[in-house]
């Protein structure tokens, strides 16, 4: 079945209500709580939209840069099979405690993680080629992001501290390198995760845009070229909301800097605002979509 007589059938809106509950409460008892130290994770209610949508149960899911396992964690608990890859160590393990997790609250779908370089995706699961109905990933957002904040209010009126913002110290790790680096390598890792996918199956990547130095780099645009150059095609396109809905009103779930970001760029006179959505991007092989009579 092609993304979009897929998408028809599963009902899926063009911009997903995934964040009407902050992103703390969305993980509070369904991961560990050392989960929390990840720099940069992947919305919960996102992975399991899509997971819904593109999927059926005992079919099987990869993440090839799975962080804490948030992809793997939502597939196990819709029945789904899972398989992560994750460059970072101590996040592979994270990511497996989470799937420990899941199986003792009753998740029925299997899963496990492969500690390694995503570039290398295809020869590390060559035995899954052409298994997978959905990959869905992320890409990093540079060596350094939000994390969390300490503020005056919470420490007795001492300075801002910043915690848990960094992948990383190893310069190997793609979320270091500059973003030209960042994406080609990303696109590397699309192409090996093409050959994973069964016919029919879907790349669904979730990516927003991010500031370096106060410029706006528009990773998403920047991804469905790579994607292209890769062999891919983008069959669709939505809006997962990182912000809550109340009564037609936006709820705002940016972080302290965000916030602090935006306000400063503003009073430049840079008209910025704080990231309110991600964009799903979806992609399956261009010669799957010919094959099919896509365009």
């Amino acid at each position: 079945m092609n993304t979009s007589s897929r998408t028809e059938t599963c009902g899926l809106t063009s911009v997903l209500l995934t964040g009407q509950q902050p992103s703390r409460l969305q993980r509070k008892g369904r991961y560990t709580p050392e989960s929390m130290t990840h720099p940069a994770k992947m919305l919960p209610a996102i992975a399991a939209h899509v997971i819904a949508a593109y999927t059926e149960p005992n079919d099987l899911v990869i993440d090839p840069m799975c962080g804490i396992g948030t992809t793997l964690v939502e597939a196990v608990h819709q029945g789904r099979h899972a398989i992560g890859m994750e460059y970072e160590a101590h996040f592979a393990q994270m990511a497996a405690g989470n799937l420990c997790h899941a199986r003792s609250q009753g998740a029925i779908g299997s899963g496990h993680v492969v500690h390694g370089d995503a570039r290398n995706i295809a020869t590390a699961l060559a035995t899954q080629a052409g298994t997978a109905a959905l990959v869905l990933t992320s890409p990093p957002y540079g060596a350094t992001t939000h994390g969390q904040v300490c503020t005056g209010r919470d420490n007795g009126g001492g300075k801002i501290d910043k915690s848990h913002n960094r992948y990383s110290t190893d310069r190997r790790n793609l979320a270091h390198r500059p973003t030209a680096e960042l994406v080609a390598g990303f696109g590397e890792i699309l192409a090996g995760c093409a050959a994973l996918l069964h016919p029919g199956g879907v790349i669904a990547v979730t990516v927003r845009p991010f500031r370096v130095a106060g410029e706006l780099v528009d990773l998403p645009g920047q991804v469905i070229d790579v994607a292209e150059d890769n062999g891919l095609v983008l069959a669709d396109r939505f809006a997962a909301l990182l912000c809550g809905l109340r009564d037609g009103q936006i709820v705002t779930r940016a972080s302290f800097f965000q916030m602090i970001e935006s306000r400063r760029l503003r009073e430049h006179g840079i008209p910025a605002m704080a990231t309110a959505h991600e964009d799903l991007l979806l992609f399956q092989p261009a010669q799957e979509l010919r094959a099919g009579g896509g365009q």
